[in-house]
């Protein structure tokens, strides 16, 4: 069986870093917009908003070096999952949770880390200086 979601969107929201109650486990949420491929019957294109989350080192990457309107890719699961809510109702919810969250595009955090020479937080190589590297 196969569970495999690959999107490309932009925060709606800057992402929200809580710890679990067991382990202290990092954990992050984030609303994704993508774009559908189509046009409406107006012209215009839609969205769908999908709920991501995110956990452990990503889940702190993601809080540390993204914000609203950072354009990612995701690659993950979906589950749906069941809580009760505070009336006692029972909701289900559908979300992505991410294996990987690639960074598209250069938020402010990014160049503030750059320009503080810290390391690269899209994790690929991009800023490694020729004179780096040992072969």
């Amino acid at each position: 069986m196969l569970n495999q979601v690959v999107l490309i969107g932009r925060l709606t929201h800057d992402p929200e870093l809580r710890y679990t109650a067991g382990g202290g486990v990092p954990v992050t949420t984030f609303s994704l917009a993508v774009e559908r491929p189509f046009t409406n019957q107006q012209g215009e294109r839609e969205a769908d908003f999908i709920k991501i989350v995110t956990w452990r080192k990503q889940a702190e990457n993601v809080a540390n070096y993204l914000g609203k309107g950072s354009l990612v890719a995701v690659a993950g699961r979906l589950q749906i999952r069941s809580y009760e809510d505070n009336d006692g109702v029972k909701r289900k919810v559908a979300e992505v949770v991410a294996d990987n969250v690639r960074f598209l595009d250069r938020g402010r955090s990014a160049e503030q880390s750059q320009s503080e020479g810290l390391e690269d937080p899209t994790g690929d190589g991009s800023d490694i200086n020729e004179d780096d590297i040992p072969f």
